[in-house]
């Protein structure tokens, strides 16, 4: 074999192991792509589980409430038919007209308090805890009729509002940071997506710039981030008290502190 036969076959040998070790990179980046695509979308069916499980409480809570005032609608004319029946005798069919009046008023107790199909607007002036309860369920419900990526971002925001509800709480009515997750979660987000929802579907994925369906998703891309600013926000307040309330221990009651 002549020596430029040799050097052909070793440059065909390093082409083919070029070609290896590309297909190889390229393997590689398929798997990490795949991987952050299996790893995002456990993150979304984590935040949907944890949004029903929350909703379900909330709906049986509902549901208890209604049960309750149902049955005391119930005892309250059964009492009202017994202590009648001590002055008055009632007889059979008085005895059948209050079981039936019992029974129709503990009803009407159970329709009143069944839960809409759409949960009500939130609104800025609720409590902070029910605020944040009220747009948790609003987003979770709101969310099948969204296109993929806006649903994406409600699952981001759903993850978010139970790290926001405590911190919102202990938060003080006069905070500004409070103040304007307040208005956002209770007038902005809701107002944004009822809107949305009020757009004719054919005309949701048209529009001179932007369309409505990215609209959507910027806007909810943007209040999500404002909700993760302010917990993070909030959350330094509290950081700061923990940590002025420390030095003072420190200070008073450490070793070196001063006797007074």
């Amino acid at each position: 074999m002549r020596a430029s036969d040799i050097g052909e076959v070793f440059a065909r040998a390093e082409e083919s192991f070029a070609r290896a070790q590309d297909a190889s990179l390229k393997a590689d980046r398929a798997v990490a792509r795949a991987d952050d695509v299996m790893a995002r979308t456990g993150r979304r069916d984590s935040a949907q589980r944890a949004a029903a499980r929350r909703e379900r409480q909330r709906l049986n809570a509902g549901l208890g409430r209604t049960l309750k005032r149902a049955g005391l609608v119930i005892l309250a004319v059964w009492l009202a038919t017994l202590v009648i029946g001590f002055f008055q005798p009632i007889g059979i069919f008085g005895l059948l007209i209050a079981i039936g009046a019992g029974l129709l008023l503990g009803g009407a107790a159970l329709l009143s308090g069944r839960a809409p199909a759409r949960p009500a607007l939130p609104a800025p002036d609720l409590p902070s805890g029910i605020l944040v309860e009220r747009l948790d369920s609003y987003l979770y419900r709101a969310r099948p009729a969204l296109p993929a990526p806006a649903q994406a971002e409600i699952d981001r925001m759903l993850s978010a509002l139970p790290e926001l509800k405590p911190v919102l709480e202990r938060a003080g009515t006069g905070d500004s940071a409070a103040q304007d997750a307040r208005r956002l979660m209770g007038t902005h987000l809701p107002n944004l997506i009822d809107h949305y929802l009020a757009v004719p579907p054919a005309l949701r994925a048209t529009g001179d710039e932007m369309s409505a369906d990215e609209r959507l998703t910027e806007a909810l891309r943007a209040g999500r981030e404002a909700i993760e600013q302010s917990a993070r926000q909030l959350a330094k307040g509290d950081l700061a008290a923990f940590e002025t309330q420390g030095r003072f221990i420190e200070s008073r009651y450490g070793e070196n502190a001063i006797d007074r």
